[in-house]
């Protein structure tokens, strides 16, 4: 709520102490957000304050099991501005049957990454399968980022040139490319002009 007040525009859920990440590293503990399929109190209670401070909710680092349950917990609380969180990194592990469902069932969109960290100093390329899935699902429902910063990765402005050239070398327009990385991006974080 703090951080709401002094104008954060984004709240993500669990992402490094998410208990599916926990799980997926070979450990127990970590945050739930479910408790018998549903939306734990304190989530609900959350998402009242995104929605009264008309942020952006993004689904961390959760499992396709749970991000159902919680996007529709979301969305029946009135919640607008939703991305699920990088759904292709191997922690979330979102199928793209999974991806086109959700944006077909709940109007969201999906935050795609030039590449995810997998430890070690390696990372894996999410290019081909990033394009797969703008072709799916259609590019008015995919932000595309870097989610740059790990050492593992490139440095972000050189893995967006090279995200941006490969997509464009595949036919996706350079109109479609602005609504991927600013038209959507600006809409969520209230900065239409």
């Amino acid at each position: 709520e703090t951080g709401l007040k002094m104008g954060a525009k984004v709240v993500w859920l669990p992402t490094t102490n998410a208990a599916n990440q926990i799980r997926k590293n070979g450990k127990t503990g970590g945050i739930e957000c479910l408790d018998n399929g549903k939306a734990v109190e304190p989530l609900r209670e959350i998402f009242k304050m995104i929605k009264e401070y008309d942020v952006v909710l993004g689904t961390g680092h959760l499992s396709p099991e749970e991000i159902f349950p919680v996007v529709d917990q979301a969305k029946n609380m009135g919640l607008n501005k939703i991305v699920i969180t990088h759904p292709e990194f191997w922690v979330v592990g979102m199928s793209h049957e999974e991806q086109v469902r959700i944006v077909r069932d709940y109007d969201v969109y999906l935050e795609r990454c030039y590449a995810q960290p997998m430890g070690g100093g390696v990372y894996k390329s999410n290019l081909s399968d990033n394009l797969s899935i703008i072709r799916e699902v259609g590019y008015e429902h995919v932000m595309v980022d870097t989610d740059g910063g790990q050492v593992e990765n490139p440095l972000w402005e050189l893995a967006m040139e090279e995200y941006m050239q490969y997509l464009a070398d595949r036919g996706v327009t350079s109109e479609q490319l602005k609504v991927m990385t600013q038209t959507i991006p600006a809409k969520l974080l209230g900065l239409e002009q």
